[in-house]
């Protein structure tokens, strides 16, 4: 079950915080020598989907300006994982999607796989290298593969500097090639799971390809200001459907469960963010980082994500970060808690709770301690709570129930850092 599905929250949610310690400690490395930094995530839903994350990070930094980074990350994820159908009344009975066995969810709950499981191994190298005395280039390769999901990617990034260095402005592309091979093959889009199994799949494999461009400045106001602002756009082609989900058929009267139909979404989606970041240091060494990015695309969704830490220094070894982070989303055009029987089928439509709309936010603290000039541990604890809006009128008995159930999580995360 692929771990890198459209607007996946869970993969966003460990690579953000999986990676924040990378991301933090390689903006102060300018001295040359070989960084290692480490961490492992624990990620845990009630009731849902639990996830452990090691990441592995070294790089080398030459005296000439060279940059080699070399990371390693291991997803595994555990639990139950809502396959898109809507709470009933009555018991539900499903189709695992190997199409071997079935499991079974009572009157009033949430339809849940509980035999989600997945694993992923990644491994990405970036190299970068000065052309000349004001302008960089990075270059890197990406690989992920999961049972059922590889993806290969590639990026280029070209950085110059500009007004005595105190502007830079970079160009970047990437470009990646995924394939889903999924266990029971390919669901037909908007099929009837009540057909025959050959009738209801329309091949073994398919893929995707993702083209991402970005345009940025990043631009040094005084001693203490940094503040960054990006534009991206992304291009997605090919298999953007999630083979694990479906959608209920629903009376239109009673609002009871008629039957279940497979996902289905467009194979384009384009999207573009903007992004702007500020970091103060204090003048006792404090540092207060702040962003916000707004994302769209034609699905019709629509993203605002705020972002705020401030890294407080209790002493020379010890600091405290706290961390907030805000997340709204409007939902897919095509987006549907529920299909009504009989009525014609649309082109598009997924029950999917990322494509829906909802607000999220994050709350937690990284605690760090420098146990000498070459070394750091550090411990990271946040809870993630998600509540969901209601899209369109619920029909009948779904007035009993929430459509949208409220999402808690927690996330734990320890790391270290060397300097060798």
């Amino acid at each position: 079950m692929q771990l890198k599905q459209p607007n996946g929250k869970i993969t966003n949610l460990l690579a953000a915080a999986a990676c924040s310690l990378l991301n933090q400690t390689s903006t102060a490395q300018e001295v040359p020598g070989w960084y290692l930094d480490s961490a492992v995530l624990g990620y845990s839903e009630k009731d849902r989907v639990d996830a452990v994350e090691p990441v592995i990070s070294a790089t080398r930094i030459f005296e000439d300006g060279r940059k080699l980074n070399l990371t390693f990350v291991a997803d595994s994820l555990t639990g139950a994982s809502p396959n898109g159908a809507t709470i009933s009344d009555s018991p539900q009975t499903f189709t695992r999607p190997s199409g071997r066995g079935t499991y079974v969810t009572d009157a009033g709950d949430l339809p849940l796989d509980d035999t989600f499981k997945d694993s992923r191994t990644a491994l990405s190298v970036q190299y970068e290298f000065p052309l000349n005395r004001l302008t960089r280039l990075s270059t890197g390769l990406a690989y992920s593969d999961e049972y059922d999901y590889t993806s290969i990617g590639f990026n280029a990034t070209l950085a110059r500097d500009f007004n005595l260095k105190n502007t830079t402005v970079s160009l970047g592309i990437a470009y990646a090639i995924d394939s889903i091979e999924p266990e029971g093959g390919l669901p037909v889009p908007l099929a009837s799971t009540s057909l025959p199994w050959d009738q209801q799949r329309q091949g073994s494999d398919d893929d995707k390809t993702v083209l991402d461009f970005l345009v940025g400045v990043t631009q040094i106001i005084n001693r203490q200001t940094l503040m960054q602002l990006n534009y991206s756009y992304s291009q997605s082609d090919g298999y953007l459907t999630d083979p694990f989900k479906i959608l209920s058929l629903t009376d239109g009267i009673t609002g009871e469960t008629s039957g279940y139909v497979y996902d289905s979404r467009p194979d384009t989606r384009e999207k573009h963010s903007v992004y702007w970041k500020t970091k103060y240091s204090r003048n006792n060494g404090d540092i207060v980082d702040v962003s916000y990015r707004y994302l769209w695309d034609d699905w019709d969704i629509a993203s605002h994500t705020i972002d705020a830490r401030y890294r407080l220094n209790l002493s020379e070894k010890f600091y405290v970060e706290p961390h907030v982070r805000y997340y709204n989303q409007e939902a897919a055009g095509f987006f549907a808690h529920s299909l009504v029987s009989g009525q014609a089928l649309p082109v598009n439509a997924s029950a999917d709770y990322r494509l829906g709309a909802f607000n999220g936010i994050t709350i937690g603290s990284k605690f760090g301690y420098r146990l000498n000039d070459r070394s750091e541990i550090n411990f990271r604890v946040e809870t993630y709570e998600q509540q969901g809006d209601t899209v369109g009128n619920p029909i009948g008995i779904q007035n009993n129930y929430e459509l949208f159930p409220d999402l808690e999580a927690t996330i734990i995360q320890v790391g270290y850092s060397y300097r060798f």
